[in-house]
């Protein structure tokens, strides 16, 4: 068994969910890249809805 199959069976330790760093911490939680995340996932709808029309 390889090093990679051993870190990905369940124990009670590990429950096969990845953690986030601090970054993605940081990310998750900051206003302002959450706003700009809306606003282009706003922009890719519009896109779409303005070619199915």
């Amino acid at each position: 068994m390889s090093i990679e199959e051993e870190n990905f069976q369940k124990n009670d330790n590990f429950k096969l969910t990845m953690l986030p760093g601090a970054f993605a911490k940081r990310m998750r939680t900051c206003v302002v890249w959450q706003f700009i995340r809306f606003m282009v996932l706003n922009i890719k709808m519009l896109i779409v809805v303005s070619k199915s029309h």
